[in-house]
């Protein structure tokens, strides 16, 4: 296998991931009192509120979980990368990759290495997998992680679609460890306190999308 850097295309996992019976009830006698109509409702309520309960327990962001999984559509995944002015070779870090849209476009489209961080074990091993399906192995790296620790020194563009909390986790270590003129890039939510030198708006399934890019040092 051709490696990128020396490392594998296959996932680099940073940290690990952390993971109910329910009894059929024995059969009532007919003399119960109770039609069996009414037991099975009864069963399909019970089963929607264990449905109900497990989905918000999912959906409930973990310490680490800094956003949902939430996809940016294609046409904006190309103009936050053409608004960043994405060059041939240069190297793009996607903080919550999701499933590897950006890093796809930037490899394919922009001929960019790309960089992923994604906390789901399932999504991280999508995306290498993917990557390594079309060859691009030597051009896309997905590492399974908090993007809190990770170290973004070799970023030349960041892309984020985060949200504005999770933007202000993040500030002091872009601030800190992004070399001038390396761009940021975030989709529909600021980065409170910094001056974007660029906003796009993009309109897309009758929803607009707006792109903010900053560019480092952060105007302040």
């Amino acid at each position: 296998m051709r490696t990128w850097f020396g490392r594998s295309v296959a996932a680099v996992k940073k940290t690990g991931d952390t993971p109910g019976s329910l009894q059929r009830p024995g059969r009532m006698g007919r003399n119960a009192g109770v039609s069996p109509g009414f037991f099975r409702a009864s069963l399909a309520a019970v089963g929607v509120l264990l449905s109900i309960s497990a989905a918000s327990g999912q959906n409930r962001l973990s310490p680490n979980n800094l956003a949902p999984f939430v996809p940016s559509p294609e046409p904006v995944v190309e103009r936050m990368l053409e608004a960043a002015d994405l060059k041939p070779g240069e190297t793009v870090y996607d903080l919550g990759c999701g499933d590897g849209r950006i890093l796809f476009v930037a490899a394919q489209k922009f001929g960019a290495r790309a960089v992923g961080v994604e906390l789901s074990a399932k999504l991280v091993k999508q995306t290498a997998d993917k990557a390594l399906a079309l060859g691009l192995q030597n051009q896309i790296r997905v590492i399974e992680g908090n993007l809190l620790e990770v170290d973004v020194r070799p970023a030349d563009v960041v892309t984020l679609y985060l949200q504005r909390l999770s933007n202000e986790k993040l500030k002091p270590i872009l601030r800190k460890e992004l070399k001038p003129g390396s761009r940021v890039v975030s989709h529909d939510y600021e980065i409170m306190g910094w001056k974007p030198f660029r906003v796009d708006k993009v309109m897309v399934y009758q929803r607009a999308h707006t792109i903010y890019v900053y560019r480092m040092p952060p105007v302040e």
